[in-house]
């Protein structure tokens, strides 16, 4: 039988110093699907993610992201995931073209100004395609910051709490446009506190200080 998994992680551990983040994760991620972190502040979902990304190392345990080791082929590996962090991280005094021009040449995409059309489209910019970001509110600037992580057309998206701080109708929209995605292929990770976006993931992993305490269907652990 095909493994459908495309994230398998094995008796995961993460330290800061003495500080423990992560204690014996163990998890698979099927492709194609919304995954939902959730848990309070603190909880990992960060670390896990930044963990998944390449972004840090484990202390110990075993990760593997589309087939990739994600802290030995970090550069193979960003070619196929797009990241949005919890705190857009822009070129405020750019326009969103421009921003989004510049994750496209760190990926070397062909028919760039094509690419970043389509993005702007699906995220709703188009009219406001060359005004500074710094005009920008908080929802919008996190439009942009979506629209970078998606231009070089990833297999797999993380999001790091990607509603954080954006009106409900605003909120309603972004989930949307994950489901829009997943249908189209796409693996999503998302990380969230809200017990309501969790009800909208496919699957989900509930985190607590570090402890991985349960992951199966929204209905089956929250209902």
């Amino acid at each position: 039988m095909k493994d459908r998994a495309s994230i398998h992680i094995q008796n995961l551990h993460k330290y800061f110093g003495e500080i423990q983040a992560l204690k014996d994760v163990n998890l698979s991620v099927d492709s194609g699907q919304i995954f939902g972190l959730l848990g309070p502040n603190g909880a990992g979902k960060t670390t896990l993610i930044r963990l998944l990304i390449g972004a840090t190392k484990p202390t110990s345990g075993n990760l593997s992201v589309l087939s990739l080791n994600p802290g030995k082929q970090k550069r193979a590996l960003r070619q196929q995931i797009g990241y949005m962090p919890q705190s857009p991280a822009l070129y405020e005094d750019l326009s969103p073209t421009d921003n989004i021009r510049f994750f496209g040449c760190a990926h070397q995409i062909g028919k760039l100004s094509k690419r970043v059309d389509e993005v702007l489209e699906f995220v709703g910019l188009s009219q406001r395609a060359h005004d500074p970001v710094y005009k920008f509110s908080g929802g919008m600037k996190q439009r942009v910051s979506l629209a970078c992580a998606l231009v070089h057309q990833p297999q797999m998206l993380f999001l790091d709490e990607p509603t954080s701080g954006i009106d409900p109708k605003l909120r309603e929209a972004f989930w949307e446009h994950f489901r829009e995605l997943t249908a189209k292929g796409v693996t999503i990770i998302v990380s969230t506190h809200q017990m309501d976006e969790a009800l909208y993931c496919d699957k989900l992993a509930i985190l607590h200080e570090g402890i991985l305490l349960a992951d199966d269907t929204p209905r089956k652990l929250l209902w």
